[in-house]
């Protein structure tokens, strides 16, 4: 039984997370860090999780894998009520909202993509046309030659 928390199902120590989950204990411990998931000390000063990690992990996975943002997992995760397994409905709620981050990214993207073909078609020969780094000429105000192509180097 974890501390704070009346149950009759043990907590699980941080490899049988892992062993469950299929997350390496690093990652564990560095979502932990993060925020993304809890844990509690027993009397030996050893993490104990409660059960519901299990679902918040398999969510951050999901997640990573289809390209969110830690910060973004982070802040979904903050709107789940603590102690509380995610269930189906809060699954809705966050794809939601990812798919809207997702689509966003895939239209920048798309449109990276299409800037690139007449990237490459220039060939870099005039900074001024270039459209992904000098788009409608913005840098003419700051004067010409190559110290515009590395504002931030020394």
């Amino acid at each position: 039984m974890t501390k704070g928390r009346r149950s009759s199902v043990p907590a699980l120590s941080v490899g049988e997370v892992a062993a469950r989950s299929g997350v390496a204990v690093s990652a564990l411990h560095f979502y932990e860090t993060r925020g993304l998931i809890r844990s509690e000390r027993n009397a030996g000063n050893q993490r104990r999780y409660p059960r519901d990690v299990l679902r918040r992990v398999a969510v951050i996975k999901v997640a990573q894998r289809v390209g969110i943002p830690l910060a973004s997992i982070a802040e979904a995760l903050d709107t789940l009520p603590e102690g509380r397994t995610p269930n189906a409905g809060d699954w809705r709620r966050l794809a939601a909202h990812w798919r809207a981050e997702l689509d966003d990214r895939i239209h920048r993207l798309q449109r990276l993509r299409d800037q690139l073909d007449g990237c490459i078609g220039c060939g870099c020969l005039s900074i001024k046309a270039c459209t992904l780094r000098n788009p409608s000429d913005v840098l003419a105000a700051d004067g010409s030659g190559p110290r515009i192509l590395e504002p931030d180097g020394p």
